[in-house]
């Protein structure tokens, strides 16, 4: 069986159009089925990395150097959910048209598989009789539209920017372990960016940490958490704030 890389990411390096460079000779693969974790702090150039990948940069950034080679397609889950849905058009019909467009099917076998999705996200089986916009959904429960979004168009690699962010601690959890069934039962492989080394190590196999636009450590998560090699690794694992002892306790 092949085992070669589904994404190749060679030598890449971005910058504005005043030549600043945001991204300079980034190298990472990836192989079917499994996950990678971009992990720095804000400005590294991970997101702008991962953005790359689909070819979505921001304006006035262009791709200066390197290579990308990806054999299967992707799909992006966004960071701010909200923003990224339609406020005026309800969800399942969003997500009806997504798959309409994306999988070829008749507008009720869309509107079927696109209920299918929601099940399998965990979405309130009150959508099957009453339609709802955005804004009358949680945070929680909009990231997992965008989630069946993204799955909607049956992608071979997914790619996260910074999914739960903007969510509180139990949502986060909820999606991370949501990501983490999907992947496990639809088999795809996935890029997952965030500046929390702790939420990549949970959900990938491999790290590469980002600073200044550059890789400075790579390798299998548990061997960077168990003997990080660079300083600034070390000092994102310490970024991680452990239960403070109470008081008093033995």
């Amino acid at each position: 069986m092949s085992t070669s890389p589904i994404l190749e990411v060679k030598a890449l390096s971005l910058s504005t159009k005043s030549n600043q460079k945001l991204v300079q000779d980034v190298h990472f693969s990836l192989g079917r089925g499994e996950s990678l974790g971009l992990v720095g702090e804000s400005g590294s150039g991970k997101s702008l990395t991962l953005r790359s990948i689909l070819g979505l940069l921001p304006s006035g950034v262009e791709q200066t150097g390197g290579t990308i080679r990806s054999d299967v397609s992707s799909a992006m889950v966004f960071q701010d959910p909200r923003g990224a849905l339609d406020p005026l058009c309800t969800v399942v019909k969003q997500l009806s048209e997504v798959v309409y467009y994306r999988q070829k099917l008749s507008k009720k076998a869309s509107r079927v598989a696109a209920l299918e999705l929601l099940e399998l996200l965990g979405l309130p089986d009150s959508l099957k009789r009453e339609d709802r916009y955005p804004s009358q959904l949680s945070g929680g429960q909009c990231q997992r539209v965008v989630i069946a979004l993204a799955l909607a168009c049956k992608p071979g690699i997914l790619l996260c920017d910074e999914p739960t962010t903007a969510l509180d601690v139990t949502v986060q959890q909820q999606i991370i372990e949501t990501i983490t069934r999907l992947q496990r039962e639809l088999g795809f492989a996935m890029v997952f960016v965030t500046h929390n080394l702790a939420i990549a190590a949970t959900l990938c196999s491999k790290l590469c940490v980002m600073k200044q636009g550059r890789i400075v450590e790579h390798g299998d998560s548990l061997a960077i958490l168990q003997n990080p090699q660079n300083p600034y690794t070390q000092m994102l694992i310490n970024s991680v704030l452990p239960l403070p002892e109470l008081e008093g306790s033995e």
